[in-house]
């Protein structure tokens, strides 16, 4: 009777090579489908769609990230499924999985205050699916003043809705359950590394940010709890700024959002850049930008800014060189390069909200109906 072949060590190696980079590989072609299904909900015609999706499956930075085992494609496939649950009119699921996000990643807290305002009750009707604002660039149709449901106003005056203490209480006791079990199993180190960490975190090296230059100055030493935490000032200004002034287009406020708030952040890493790539292709069919020239101008300037700076970063790491003050300088560049892609961005956007009253959704059918 033959032995029974022993799986050695290169086949378990292998095997776990295998899961790593497969899970986030399948997880890239998820979030493929969950744009195409939230363009397809609101309407784009399919050859758009079709473009958008492979804005997403051939971006060079996307499927790299993704097939050398990162788990960011996960992040995004559970972002993109909370929209859907979202525009589904399924306020709960979209609750539990926020939380799951949140709680697996932490940077998706920000997109908090645009949801709770767009769970206005002029849009969500108990019972009721929101009514969803559909693709009409073509016909030139142009958002009524009625349809402008998300608005600081609103949210003070109806803050305490049954969607909004529904969905804040789930998607918080979801995120505080998880939290809770995984501190029950690895203590301080867990809580330290998952949430903590980035409070007062500093990287020296390989960070496209402008605080970089401040950062390596200062390692050495103890540097303020007070001053950490004003680094966050510029990031927390810009995200009131642009949930109050483009909350009612959730798309595309998420979008603008995460851009941001990877720009001002205090560590910038390439990986960062896949949480807006996953929203960009939702908020294409609404620009007017025209690819060229305006498009490629933008991509060709933001592409350009981060060679200029990884040009730098390649003389420091593997020359040895000191050219510390030039890194600073050419992260100042890419950040200048983020802004400017984001007003070109704003400025050609056509902006309209993604969901419609309900009294106005109404008047509307029966009007057809005269």
């Amino acid at each position: 009777m033959p032995f029974a072949h022993e799986p050695c060590a290169c086949c378990n190696l292998f095997d776990l090579f295998m899961v790593g980079r497969l899970l986030p590989m399948t997880q890239n072609i998820l979030v493929g489908y969950f744009i195409y299904y939230i363009l397809k909900q609101r309407k784009v015609p399919e050859n758009l769609c079709n473009y958008c999706v492979m804005t997403w499956l051939f971006n060079p930075f996307t499927f790299t990230i993704g097939t050398r085992g990162n788990c960011e494609p996960i992040v995004c496939a559970l972002v993109l499924w909370t929209i859907i649950c979202l525009i589904n009119g399924n306020v709960v699921q979209s609750a539990f999985w926020y939380g799951v996000v949140v709680h697996f990643r932490i940077y998706p807290i920000i997109y908090s205050i645009p949801i709770l305002l767009v769970l206005d009750p002029s849009c969500f009707h108990s019972g009721q699916k929101p009514v969803l604002r559909v693709w009409s660039a073509v016909e030139g149709e142009k958002p009524k003043d009625g349809d402008k449901c998300c608005s600081l106003y609103n949210l003070l005056k109806s803050i305490f809705t049954r969607d909004r203490l529904m969905f804040g209480i789930i998607s918080g006791g979801v995120f505080l359950l998880f939290t809770a079990l995984f501190f029950h199993l690895y203590g301080w180190e867990f809580l330290h590394e998952a949430l903590l960490y980035h409070l007062t975190r500093t990287d020296p090296r390989h960070n496209f940010s402008i605080y970089f230059y401040h950062i390596y100055l200062n390692y050495s030493n103890k540097i303020s709890m007070v001053e950490k935490l004003v680094s966050f000032l510029p990031q927390f200004v810009v995200q009131l700024v642009l949930i109050f002034s483009l909350a009612r287009d959730l798309p595309f406020c998420l979008f603008m959002q995460t851009v941001a708030f990877v720009a001002f952040n205090k560590v910038i890493t390439a990986q960062y850049f896949v949480w807006f790539f996953c929203l960009l292709p939702l908020i294409l069919p609404w620009s007017k930008m025209k690819l060229k020239w305006q498009g490629l101008s933008c991509i060709l300037l933001w592409i350009g800014a981060q060679i200029h700076w990884l040009l730098w970063g390649y003389l420091l790491e593997f020359k040895g060189k000191n050219v510390f003050l030039q890194l600073w300088a050419a992260g100042l560049l890419f950040l200048a390069a983020n802004v400017f892609v984001l007003v070109m961005i704003i400025r050609h956007h056509r902006c309209a909200s993604i969901f419609k009253s309900v009294e106005h959704a109404n008047s509307k059918n029966v009007a057809k109906l005269e």
